[in-house]
């Protein structure tokens, strides 16, 4: 066989794990040429940070096109929906599930029962309202010159940091919807996801859009949240469930948002 099929055919294999990770992640349809085969799904995590950077750029989009016509709040707002229609409301509902079984099971067999209750509970409902809210506020609080970088950056690095759980931790899970993304991912598959996440990272310096010590802090306090969160549920559970990705991929995307806001200079904020 001839290196240049090879390569095709490599490529092609790379956008089909691309497109599946879209339609798993997102509503976005896959063209029809993509098909859909389950195994597929083993080794479409290491594509989490690239459906970041789609759902970044729809939300940037929306941001602008908003704030054209409306306060930068409002604007603000707008894309925060659209960034939730956008992806189902996939992630903030793990985060929602994550409040509720942690904050009302104690043993691991009732923390993973009430995550798997379709209902939302009280720590559920206040727990998602605190994060939209200090999520929009973060925002809101940059400089508006800052908030489509800002946007650029947290959805894709956030995504990687959650795909950290799937490398280095065990599904607990017997099934779960999750549980074909599951698989340990190898160290070349995450490098490819952590590559991907560090993409807009490096724009954003080569354009002077975000200062390096903002994008350092914002890392290290969205390492630090995703590092908070896993070791809860190593102790709690065991491991981690699709909720548990979720809720990191929410959390640390917020610790993003914070450590670009909190570089922010004291001039800058007035």
């Amino acid at each position: 066989m001839s290196v240049v099929p090879m390569c095709r055919s490599g490529l092609r294999y790379q956008l089909r794990l691309f497109f599946t990770a879209l339609q798993f992640f997102t509503r976005l349809p896959a063209p029809r040429w993509v098909g859909f085969d389950p195994a597929w799904l083993q080794h479409a995590a290491r594509y989490f940070p690239a459906i970041g950077i789609v759902v970044s750029l729809v939300c940037a989009a929306v941001y602008w096109l908003a704030a054209l016509c409306f306060p930068q709040i409002v604007a603000i707002l707008l894309s925060t929906a659209a960034g939730i229609y956008l992806t189902g409301a996939f992630h903030e509902d793990g985060f929602a599930d994550v409040c509720d079984g942690f904050g009302g099971g104690m043993q691991p067999s009732q923390v993973l029962e009430i995550m798997r209750d379709s209902r939302v509970g009280v720590y559920g409902v206040i727990g998602i309202v605190v994060l939209l809210s200090v999520k929009v506020v973060s925002l809101a609080s940059l400089p508006a010159a800052q908030m489509i970088p800002a946007l650029l950056v947290a959805h894709p690095l956030s995504r990687c940091l959650a795909a950290v759980l799937i490398w280095r931790m065990d599904y607990v899970r017997e099934e779960g919807k999750a549980k074909p993304l599951a698989r340990q991912m190898s160290a070349l598959e995450f490098v490819i996801a952590a590559v991907t996440a560090l993409l807009p990272m490096i724009v954003c310096l080569a354009m002077e859009w975000l200062a390096p010590q903002a994008l350092l802090l914002a890392l290290l306090l969205g390492a630090a949240a995703t590092f908070f969160l896993a070791r809860k549920f190593r102790r709690r559970i065991g491991g981690y469930t699709g909720d548990c990705l979720g809720a990191v991929q929410q959390f640390s995307e917020v610790a993003i948002y914070l450590g670009l806001l909190a570089a922010v200079s004291p001039v800058s904020h007035s």
